[in-house]
């Protein structure tokens, strides 16, 4: 049995891919005879509270019109956490063209860890000419990405440009532990963390969770001192730290324009620390936060990196760790660039 940040992974014994217009499987991508491009789609009908697999299923005929004379069209719908994962490990290994994230940000994620096994991109059909891409088409409230990329959350604009096919190498970040982790929108660390630790708990409430979790997650924090080692330099102390956040894009927790000047094609992340912050602070200059004009902000702190090490000064495993929404554990941990780590459709 295969593993994911420890939990189980099943090796899949029957085809993962069913093609979209049938009722049964055909040729998995990569053995079709044809120039046309194979597409999969990762459904997580189960997201958003069943409104991802509705939205889906009213979305699919009109993308069968679109795509279906161009491409051959196969929708997996995933079964539970990490499904994801190993949907989109096995299609790139048989030669997709792309394997396309439905729905919000943590099917997005998944997807992105599925094209790394083993702390390397995962290696495609020896007769593909070009690399597996990555695809979105955003349902329910959005995805956080497609923010950072401006494009409108609208899935007919996302099928068009799948149809289109135009490709963009972009970065992803990688979280050094016992076993590798990506992550494409933001890294954050303590209070921001747990907060999206508390807030994962009750997602059936949609953004509005992320608000609940900020407000549990306030009660008995403590700013803490860390210590951090930007691009292999010497340790900096940093004191009271209340969250230190690190983008490869610029949102996370559903709209929140936390690093507003990270792109993922900068070859950078942008690190924004928060310092000293106290509860009515948030609830003050919270607004700044969403709108991204928090910098001016006193206590707040932005830089450029190519890598992040962050460690307590005294290690007791309280500092929670999180990147795209997944809890990770606690600190330290090492951040790292993988620039033009991944094709994406855009």
């Amino acid at each position: 049995m295969l593993s994911y940040q420890g939990i189980p992974v099943m090796k899949m014994t029957k085809p993962l891919f069913i093609k979209a217009e049938q009722p049964m499987a055909t040729a998995p991508p990569g053995r079709a005879a044809s120039n046309r491009r194979d597409l999969v789609f990762v459904v997580n009908p189960k997201g958003a509270n069943g409104r991802t697999g509705e939205q889906w299923k009213m979305l699919l005929p009109y993308l069968r019109t679109r795509l279906s004379s161009e491409c051959n069209i196969y929708e997996s719908l995933t079964s539970g956490p990490t499904h994801a994962i190993g949907i989109t490990r096995e299609a790139i290994r048989e030669g997709a063209d792309a394997v396309i994230a439905v729905g919000g940000d943590g099917t997005f994620h998944e997807v992105v860890n599925g094209f790394f096994w083993g702390g390397k991109a995962i290696p495609g059909h020896h007769e593909k000419l070009s690399r597996t891409a990555l695809g979105l088409i955003p349902l329910g409230t959005g995805s956080d990405f497609a923010r950072t990329m401006g494009w409108k959350n609208n899935p007919q604009d996302a099928i068009e440009r799948i149809a289109k096919g135009v490709r963009s190498r972009i970065d992803v970040g990688v979280i050094n532990g016992a076993e590798p982790h990506y992550f494409i929108n933001v890294a954050d660390i303590n209070l921001s963390a747990k907060a999206g630790y508390y807030a994962s708990r009750y997602k059936r409430f949609g953004n509005l969770c992320y608000v609940i979790g900020a407000l549990q997650a306030f009660f008995g924090h403590h700013n803490q001192d860390l210590r951090i080692k930007v691009d292999e330099g010497e340790w900096e102390l940093y004191s009271q730290v209340t969250a230190l956040c690190i983008g490869n894009a610029k949102y996370f927790g559903g709209g929140m324009k936390i690093t507003p000047n990270a792109h993922p094609t900068s070859g950078t992340f942008e690190v924004v620390t928060l310092q000293d912050f106290k509860w009515y602070d948030f609830v003050f200059k919270l607004y700044k936060l969403y709108d991204g004009t928090h910098l001016s902000v006193k206590n707040v702190s932005s830089r450029s990196v190519h890598s992040i090490e962050v460690e307590q000064i005294v290690n007791d495993g309280s500092i929670y760790v999180q990147s795209d929404g997944e809890h990770l554990g606690f600190l330290p941990r090492k951040f790292c660039i993988l620039p033009g780590a991944i094709d994406v459709i855009c």
